[in-house]
């Protein structure tokens, strides 16, 4: 039976038969396309959202611009999002309690996955880094309780936030620069897994760090043997792993800032890596056309598909880089082979890796595939919750 609403009512959004079978399906998003009516609504506002008879559907954000125009909250009627807000911030703590391990740096709160839309939040040792994401989110009054909530939990030396502009401008928001918001420090040293990084929350990629390969990073240090080449290596994540086993490794990116930062890690390490600046696709045709051998190859390059209309290209260039890197691989060599590429499916990804291991005339056998760290949970129903790939294999 439909629930009866209240009073004292948000106001409502209408969505199409589409868009409410997509929320009863368990997704948490309606598209733009499906809206029926949403006359005269805030942006940022939190709405009622009924079908197309005006049978109550639950409670969500909405976005004034966004193609998501609707972002889920709950099947119950919700009328003011402060307690809200603070008890799934303690949720989310609650549940890295419980899977993270080894490690004082993880995200701690992951928008739809931890159902606080629009909102990321990483932790690095003292340091918070914050991301907000939608119109909603950014309301004075949701930041406000947002900071107040982690300054409680955490008692952080910094909480920063890290601005995407273009998101800001997709979402219509007004353009802020990335800053603190609490405290004074912003930069620090964090660990996983054993090896330690600096982290600058004024620098970098995202809120810093790729805290999402954690246990990948763990798992690829278990398998690597030999010498090693790390391409798309960034700040030294999976390098330095490898490292720290005995491998000799060569670390490729194109960033100078990265490469310096990764160099400053493996000194903070005790490490000796070789950092070469590049464009990786170059170095592995160029050492591949020149013979080079190793015995463990890492590929994690950036998404290559933003869009389903770019994935024809982005397997093209998954197939490229993997003929290549298993071209270099010695007999028996491990390949350590990565996607963050959402469109890309897994199904996908594992078959371009099979057909550029049988280009090669090689075979391939799979040890793991693996996912995201537990800290980036995958949430039911939103397969956009499940966006890494990274497979470790045997080439023989």
């Amino acid at each position: 039976m439909a629930a009866k609403l209240s009073s004292l009512e948000n106001p409502k959004v209408k969505v199409s038969h589409r868009g409410a079978q997509r929320l009863k399906a368990g997704h948490v998003w309606v598209y733009r396309s499906d809206l029926v009516s949403a006359d005269g609504i805030a942006p940022g506002s939190l709405v009622d959202v009924v079908d197309e008879r005006g049978r109550f559907l639950g409670s969500a954000f909405y976005s004034s611009s966004s193609q998501i125009a609707i972002r889920w909250l709950s099947r119950e009627p919700i009328r003011q999002t402060d307690d809200l807000l603070r008890q799934r911030i303690r949720d989310a703590i609650a549940y890295r309690e419980r899977v993270v391990e080894d490690t004082n740096a993880y995200r701690v709160v992951f928008s739809e996955a931890d159902f606080l839309p629009g909102l990321i939040v990483d932790r690095y040792d003292d340091l918070l880094a914050v991301e907000i994401l939608t119109q909603a989110m950014d309301q004075e009054s949701r930041r406000a309780t947002i900071v107040s909530e982690l300054s409680d939990a955490f008692r952080p030396a910094g909480i920063i936030e890290r601005i995407e502009a273009k998101i800001r401008e997709l979402e219509q928001l007004p353009a802020r620069a990335s800053g603190l918001l609490l405290g004074e420090k912003t930069s620090t040293v964090f660990a996983m897994n054993g090896v330690k990084f600096h982290y600058d929350a004024l620098a970098g990629q995202k809120t810093g760090a790729f805290l999402d390969q954690r246990e990948n990073y763990a798992a690829a240090a278990q398998y690597a043997r030999g010498e090693a080449l790390d391409a798309f290596c960034y700040q030294g994540g999976f390098a330095l792993h490898l490292a720290q086993r005995g491998s000799k490794v060569t670390g490729v990116d194109s960033s100078r800032p990265a490469l310096e930062m990764a160099d400053r890690n493996a000194e903070l390490n005790g490490c000796q890596v070789e950092w070469i600046e590049g464009n990786a696709f170059d170095l592995l045709r160029d050492y591949s056309a020149a013979g080079h051998k190793y015995d463990t190859i890492v590929l994690d390059p950036p998404a290559f598909a933003r869009s389903r209309s770019t994935l024809e290209t982005a397997l093209r260039g998954y197939k490229e880089l993997n003929l290549r890197a298993i071209r270099m691989l010695r007999p028996g060599g491990i390949l350590i082979t990565c996607s963050c590429s959402y469109h890309v499916s897994r199904a996908d990804f594992l078959r371009v890796v099979g057909e550029a291991a049988r280009d090669n005339r090689r075979s391939l056998r799979i040890i793991e595939s693996r996912t995201q760290a537990r800290d980036h949970p995958i949430l039911s129903g939103v397969p956009e919750t499940a966006y890494l790939k990274c497979i470790i294999s045997t080439v023989s």
